[in-house]
């Protein structure tokens, strides 16, 4: 008995010391990922997201996010065409990220938050994707996949959890 005892208390103080599991996922790149790798990976939580269009709308040739209040550098290229922005609400996450892909770029992206937003940029033609979290209340953390300068080849999105931090500084690049 005592030792039934023993052995449930040092499980118990066990799981008192061990970290919370981290809750990543990775929805794997879309696309031909010709040109330039790129990532978005920055530590605070996403806060707004513009997507850029091709003008025309044969593909998305640009995309930036904002973590606090600072935008990423633009990955891929403005050319002027159609421009899409959502700036998120406070505890208003990014769960989706899907659209379509065709003849070496990403043709469509359709972003949805965890408060049934969502914005949709480009045309409906080629082969579909959806990207999502795999654990419940994870959301994007930030994107990668390839750009060669013209636009987007390639798209993939990494979720977890977000924990925030009491000294994070979102003035900070």
């Amino acid at each position: 008995m005592m030792y039934g005892f023993v052995v449930f208390a040092a499980l118990v103080t066990m799981g008192w010391t061990m970290p919370l599991p981290d809750f990543y996922s990775y929805s794997m790149s879309v696309g031909d990922g010709s040109g330039t790798d790129f990532s978005t990976a920055h530590p605070d939580r996403i806060t707004g997201v513009k997507v850029f269009e091709y003008p025309g709308g044969q593909y998305i040739n640009g995309i930036q996010l904002r973590y606090g209040n600072k935008w990423t550098e633009l990955v891929g290229v403005n050319n002027y065409g159609n421009q899409e922005e959502m700036t998120l609400f406070d505890n208003e996450y990014i769960v989706q990220v899907s659209g379509k892909y065709y003849s070496g770029y990403i043709s469509e992206i359709m972003i949805v938050s965890n408060h049934g937003r969502s914005i949709k940029v480009g045309q409906a033609n080629g082969n579909s994707f959806n990207h999502y979290p795999t654990h419940d209340g994870s959301e994007l953390r930030f994107l990668s996949g390839r750009q060669n300068g013209f636009a987007l080849t390639s798209l993939g999105a990494h979720w977890a959890v977000y924990y925030p931090s009491t000294n994070t500084n979102t003035t900070s690049p």
